[in-house]
């Protein structure tokens, strides 16, 4: 296999498209957003253009993953940007670290 034919993105598994649409209905509900979940691009960022969240919106957020998933996410931790970078990237994060 190619090198290119490598590097194209494959579809998510089932699972994963799952919890991506979990959270993206835990963001609307939680932070009372005016779009459906459904219509959240798994790939738009999350922090300001994409889907407009705040500062104030990613604390909540990180309280609604340590809640829902029993992860710690820490203010401080220099994941945090990679993250938060779309819904794709959190839901991965997730799958990987939840204990709930």
């Amino acid at each position: 296999m190619s090198d290119k034919a490598s590097l194209t993105q494959q579809p998510a598994p089932q699972a994963d498209v799952d919890l991506q649409r979990e959270i993206a209905l835990l963001l609307v509900r939680a932070l009372n957003l005016e779009t459906l979940a459904q219509d959240i691009d798994p790939e738009a960022p999350l922090y300001g253009e994409g889907l407009g969240l705040d500062s104030i919106d990613i604390l909540e957020v990180a309280l609604l993953v340590s809640k829902q998933y029993g992860i710690q996410l820490r203010a401080d931790a220099s994941e945090n940007q990679q993250t938060f970078r779309s819904l794709r990237h959190l839901s991965e994060y997730i799958a990987a670290h939840r204990t709930k």
